[in-house]
């Protein structure tokens, strides 16, 4: 493996063996601060030089929401990468130290070398673009046989959103297409009021349709493991949608609809602590408001659903169970005075 990689030595006196590195998938990024020595190797030896993920003046890692610091994602296989505008390559000529340098690919893709003036290399890997400066330069008449190694130095930064319920929103700095679930690990994973679908908008157009991925903490969740993100993508992680139960029951509020993202009158009763011994149970009501302005006045039977003569009815969010009690109050009689009351209701997250 040592005759295959080359050791390369960051300025804070750690020495890495980028071949190692690669075997075990393990990301080597400096730390704020640090630099790193300019590359060099002997042409046609396919070594790799030092890999971030940072932009030309930036930090790495950085949150859009609490700017702390977290490693880039990266793919296990460097050599599959494409170099893009804003990427920094190093550029080996052997026996021609005045073409030896850094340089900068411009916003348009191309990469100005003295006396060859623009080359197209982007989408190229680090071996194709060496291979193309090497016809350049012969046909060009200005070597007769070059030999160009050529690096990628710093990989500009690129990001995926996450917004939404997750532990950290904010950027994720990728450089390749990343799985979904990647993306939300390194974003801190679901919190306890994520719902049960996760939506994904390819590219920086806010108009753009979303894609919606299942989710649920119940079952597996293959398709988030497989779905690629892209740098420039949104991720968005909606809250669960919200039940209330209010009335004559032992803890009024409002309940998220977890796991499934399923749940019915019976299920949401328990989730309040059950009716009180006051509650008029045959006189069970659900309120659902449309989207076009309705409202709908559902009447069920406690005592028909707990026998199983009556299937409990499926809810819906923002759905609204009441409980009346034996002597309900006027205020709370008409669905305007139920739909008031859930506004100011007390929100629970534990199922």
């Amino acid at each position: 493996m040592d005759t295959m990689w080359r050791n390369t030595t960051v300025k804070s006196s750690l020495t890495i063996t980028l071949g190692s590195s690669l075997l075990l998938g393990i990301a080597l990024v400096p730390t704020a601060g640090q630099s790193q020595a300019a590359p060099s190797a002997a042409p046609g030896t396919g070594a790799t030089s030092p890999i971030t993920a940072a932009g030309a003046g930036s930090s790495l890692g950085k949150s859009g929401s609490g700017g702390g610091s977290a490693p880039a994602i990266l793919p296990r296989d460097f050599a599959q990468l494409r170099i893009e505008p804003g990427d920094l390559l190093s550029v080996n000529v052997y026996d021609t130290p005045e073409l030896t340098d850094a340089y900068r690919v411009d916003p348009q893709g191309n990469l100005t070398l003295p006396l060859c003036g623009r080359v197209k290399v982007e989408g190229l890997t680090s071996t194709e673009a060496a291979k193309l400066l090497e016809t350049t330069l012969k046909d060009a008449q200005i070597l007769n046989q070059p030999q160009i190694n050529v690096d990628v130095q710093q990989y500009a930064g690129s990001y995926v959103t996450v917004l939404g319920e997750v532990g950290q929103p904010g950027r994720v700095t990728v450089i390749a297409p990343t799985k979904l679930a990647e993306i939300l690990a390194q974003a801190g994973g679901l919190n306890s009021m994520a719902g049960t679908l996760i939506k994904i908008r390819h590219g920086e157009d806010d108009t753009a349709p979303e894609m919606d991925v299942p989710f649920s903490r119940s079952e597996s969740n293959q398709q988030s493991g497989s779905i690629l993100v892209r740098p420039g993508d949104t991720i968005t992680v909606p809250r669960a949608g919200i039940v209330y139960v209010l009335g004559a029951v032992s803890r009024p509020g409002g309940y998220l609809m977890q796991e499934d993202g399923k749940l019915n009158v019976a299920e949401a009763l328990s989730m309040s602590g059950g009716t009180l011994p006051q509650a008029r149970t045959n006189g069970l009501r659900v309120i659902r408001r449309n989207p076009d302005g309705t409202v709908l006045d559902f009447s069920l039977s406690y005592d028909g659903i707990a026998s199983g003569k009556q299937t409990p009815l499926v809810l819906q969010a923002q759905d609204i169970v009441y409980v009346p009690m034996s002597k309900i109050k006027a205020t709370l009689s008409d669905a305007t005075g139920i739909i008031s009351a859930a506004t100011s209701a007390a929100l629970y997250t534990a199922r």
